[in-house]
């Protein structure tokens, strides 16, 4: 019966972390594309050639990579069973997936001070393409604030002290994020 349970829990763990994959690449895919759109819709007479990123993304880039290293500190704590520095470290995560957020609007905010908006008589193509990635990434990462708050509850409960997958799960979705918002951000700040 015991060897019954533990080839259940495998099985249960591969399906969740294949489930994770699947969700990682469907997000990769449609950002794909959308960049591929981007790339194709350069050549056209009305692409802004002078816009510049709002400086407000550049303190999210800062953040999000700050955020991976405090998740990553999170993982230390977490597989060392110590739950009050695994509480602190997704405390500080939690904290700068906020700022991240705020910095997000911030930087939308310059935009329309600019006079770049997403849609209307005064909006363009390259502030459109520039609305649409950064904010689909936002939904993105309002998920993975949410996720957060699901595996700070859960470690509060000491369920990870068994069984580490539902947060080993989280920090591979909130690295993605980071990688994604890098990659974004890289991808805008050199192809304008």
């Amino acid at each position: 019966m015991d060897l019954e349970k533990q080839e259940l829990r495998k099985k249960h763990r591969r399906a969740r972390k294949m489930m994770l994959l699947f969700s990682l690449l469907s997000i990769t895919m449609t950002f794909a594309g959308l960049t591929s759109a981007y790339i194709v819709s350069k050549a056209r007479p009305d692409w802004l050639t002078n816009f510049q990123l709002p400086s407000y993304f550049y303190i999210s880039t800062a953040i999000i990579i700050i955020s991976s290293f405090s998740m990553r500190m999170a993982k230390i704590n977490v597989k060392k069973n110590i739950v009050s520095k695994t509480s602190l470290w997704l405390g500080v995560t939690f904290l700068l997936s906020l700022f991240f957020v705020f910095s997000q609007f911030a930087g939308y905010q310059e935009l329309i001070n600019d006079g770049y908006y997403f849609t209307g008589a005064q909006s363009t193509v390259t502030t459109s393409f520039l609305y649409v990635l950064s904010l689909l990434h936002l939904v993105h990462v309002l998920a993975g604030v949410i996720v957060l708050l699901v595996v700070i509850i859960n470690n509060k409960k000491m369920k990870y002290k068994d069984d580490a997958l539902g947060f080993e799960l989280a920090e591979t979705f909130w690295h993605f994020l980071g990688f994604l918002w890098l990659y974004l951000f890289v991808f805008l700040y050199f192809f304008r």
